[in-house]
């Protein structure tokens, strides 16, 4: 494995870098413009000095709310220089979400752009700001404010929380976890271990930068010396273009984005949309086996790697190239350097190699507990490890494979039933394009289960659906009972399927 770059602290990694490869390309946007590693941290000295003389310093918690824009990475890079407190919001988030978060975190600042996507961040912050004495407002349109000469930089040793990452709530109230720099380094350099990327690679970091996924591909890059693409308006046809155009060689968004991209390839048969590219990556999302050969045979490379993480444990496991096709199709890879894992049965007993339990995690870019301390008790067992609250396997060779929820069981006539264990046959249906399955109440049994169908064409019934399943090998005891079709299903920003409201949607 390459050497990659390490340091105490994000500023002082950043620091390093540009003081290594200073004219080399950190990301490109959509636009096409381009940001240095060495203009990064120029831009960040100058914004860390504009924020001090508002009152930013060490300790302050600033929560912001940006696209993916390289003034974001510029802002955090800055914040990080000047040891605040970051709490990245991610765009989609609203007023009630918004206030309970900066609420919760004391944030003293709270940046926005004065509108994005048709919505008025800028008067919702106002309005939230109202309401919460002690917060102020800076709207940040791509510009940042600036000063200098910047003063001394943070303790780059200094081991205090310094993010606060808040989970999706894709099912309860956002969490907000507790990050230090070097659990985020820690957890990059997981990513560069498995994927070992070098400085001629460019990498799809379309996850948005506001989420700890965004964050971790910006440091990762800095580690290896290469090049990001990002967008803050991902699109199946202009983004495609500008991977594209751009030689991208890490390619990813998610399993929705895939197929996309195989659609795209599929129109354009005489010439490959990627020609340089090594793998196309995703993250423990619901899958089919036959995406990886499809992505393999169709888009190029090694077809697809995944990887497997949360927001208080961000990168768990990753795949890597040195995998077999088997471990490339149905796996999550293998644990990083310093990540212990444990399966664990109901009875608290370890589960034996390849036998599904509840998965439990202690890693060194674990977080350090949650800003609502009363959960940590719940979710840390007597050892340290993470509850995670997925049900998966570990194999005699390590390999961590993701079978489903605790919470994600619908339990039907007194049996338990794996949403994810159906949701994976549905996705290899004819006539299916997306699909999520969730349970909902029944007088007589308790729970049936109920498919949401994305339809790839004309929509299927309910029996051809059966037909199929049972064809693919799904028990007879587990086939949906209902099926309802949509045009798309509800997701967060990192493309996970928001499975409240369609049991809002359908409990009826």
């Amino acid at each position: 494995m390459p050497e990659y770059l390490q340091a105490p602290g994000i500023w002082e990694l950043i620091a390093r870098r540009a003081e290594l490869t200073p004219d080399a390309v950190l990301a490109y946007d959509e636009r096409r413009r381009r940001l240095t590693f060495g203009g990064l941290k120029e831009a960040a000295e100058r914004v860390a000095a504009g924020l001090a003389s508002r009152g930013v310093g060490r300790g302050t918690v600033v929560s912001w709310q940006l696209p993916s824009r390289l003034s974001t990475i510029v802002l955090f890079t800055a914040l990080s220089r000047l040891g605040a407190v970051q709490n990245p919001l991610i765009m989609m988030l609203r007023e009630p979400e918004v206030r309970f978060i900066c609420t919760q975190a004391r944030s003293e600042l709270l940046i926005v752009p004065t509108e994005f996507r048709g919505f008025a961040h800028g008067a919702m912050a106002k309005t939230v700001a109202a309401g919460l004495p002690g917060l102020d407002v800076l709207i940040a349109d791509d510009e940042l404010p600036e000063a200098g000469p910047a003063g001394p930089a943070a303790d780059a040793a200094d081991p205090q929380v310094r993010w606060l990452f808040y989970t999706s709530g894709t099912t309860s109230a956002p969490k907000g976890a507790r990050h230090t720099d070097a659990g985020l380094i820690a957890a990059a350099t997981t990513y560069c271990a498995a994927l070992t990327p070098d400085e001629d690679d460019r990498i799809a970091g379309l996850a948005p930068i506001a989420h700890v996924g965004g964050v971790l591909h910006v440091l990762s890059a800095v580690q290896a010396g290469c090049a990001l693409i990002i967008s803050d308006l991902p699109d199946p046809v202009t983004t495609t273009d500008l991977l594209s155009e751009l030689d991208v060689t890490l390619g990813g968004n998610g399993v929705p984005f895939a197929r996309q991209q195989l659609a795209r390839q599929r129109a354009h048969p005489d010439r490959p949309l990627f020609p340089r590219l090594k793998a196309f990556l995703v993250g423990g999302a619901p899958r089919t086996a036959e995406l990886h050969f499809e992505v393999r045979d169709t888009l190029g490379g090694a077809g697809i790697i995944s990887g497997y993480g949360l927001t208080e444990c961000p990168y768990v496991a990753w795949g890597s190239f040195a995998d077999g096709e088997h471990e490339h199709a149905t796996t999550e890879g293998r644990a990083g350097p310093g990540t212990e894992l444990r399966v664990v049965l109901e009875d608290g007993s370890p589960a034996a190699p390849g036998e599904p339990g509840e998965l439990r995690v202690k890693a060194r870019q674990l977080c350090l507990g949650y800003v609502d301390s009363t959960l940590d008790a719940e979710a840390f067992d007597e050892d340290g490890f993470f509850r995670t609250g997925d049900l998966a396997t570990v194999d005699e060779n390590g390999y961590l494979t993701i079978t489903g929820r605790l919470k994600d069981v619908i339990i039907r006539n007194m049996e338990n039933i794996s949403a994810r264990e159906v949701e994976d046959h549905l996705l290899g249906c004819a006539g299916v394009a997306d699909a999520a399955v969730i349970g909902v109440p029944d007088a007589d049994t308790g729970e049936r289960v109920c498919a949401v169908v994305v339809p790839d064409g004309p929509a299927p019934d309910l029996a051809a659906l059966c037909a199929q399943l049972l064809a693919r090998g799904l028990n007879k005891r587990k086939l949906p009972e209902r099926l309802e079709i949509v045009t798309e299903l509800p997701r967060n920003a990192m493309h996970k399927v928001v499975k409240r409201e369609l049991r809002d949607r359908f409990r009826s």
